[in-house]
């Protein structure tokens, strides 16, 4: 009930937001993610581990081994280092999806070419854009713990210039975590993203 209440007192403002550039990532009236993220949101962020091992086991066993093992420290779930403060610019980010969808006909190794993101201030949190590509995340980084921040946003599709409002609509929303996997790199890990794959990784480095 409590979440619910959450939820519905940010109805009013949960249409749309302009995408990253001006002006900023609608941000919402709370700084704890628990309190308005939805329980099925939840149980995916509580289960990334084995969605990830899931996701792994499946891409191997249908003929990805090496696609895997290339990934190094990206791919391996148990590479989790101490966070840090993450640096504000713009890095270059791919999308890897791993394992498949039930019923969605998907390969279980796909990785794209590098696009452009971007992790800015938005007040007193953090966002995370992606801002090229036809599948974009947009939405906020919120404290979690010394390991991850909690990303919670939305899937911008195609030539759409508008980013919808976490909680508007629950096939666009995502959840993932932020986790720092080496030197100025970093990785968004999605676990059972809502379209195609089992999991979802973006790669971060900075720009040259």
């Amino acid at each position: 009930m409590k979440k619910l209440a959450a939820l519905l007192a940010l109805a009013p403002l949960a249409a749309c937001a302009p995408l990253p550039g001006a002006p900023a990532i609608d941000t919402l009236e709370t700084r704890n993610w628990r309190e308005v993220v939805s329980d099925e949101d939840a149980d995916r962020l509580r289960d990334w581990r084995a969605t990830f091992h899931a996701a792994l086991a499946e891409a191997r066993d249908k003929g990805f081994a090496a696609q895997v093992d290339a990934l190094g420290p990206t791919g391996d779930p148990d590479v989790t280092l101490p966070l840090g403060a993450v640096p504000t610019r713009n890095y270059r980010c791919r999308t890897i999806k791993l394992g498949t969808m039930s019923g969605a006909g998907t390969l279980a190794y796909v990785d794209y070419p590098f696009f452009q993101c971007r992790i800015r201030v938005e007040d007193d949190l953090l966002g995370f854009a992606k801002l090229t590509g036809s599948q974009r995340p947009v939405g906020l980084l919120f404290p979690d713990d010394a390991y991850r921040m909690v990303f919670l946003g939305t899937l911008v599709l195609g030539d759409e210039d508008r980013a919808m409002r976490y909680g508007a609509d629950p096939q666009r929303d995502m959840i993932g975590a932020l986790q720092r996997v080496g030197e100025n790199r970093y990785r968004l890990v999605i676990p059972s993203p809502r379209f195609e794959s089992r999991l979802d990784l973006i790669e971060l480095v900075p720009e040259d």
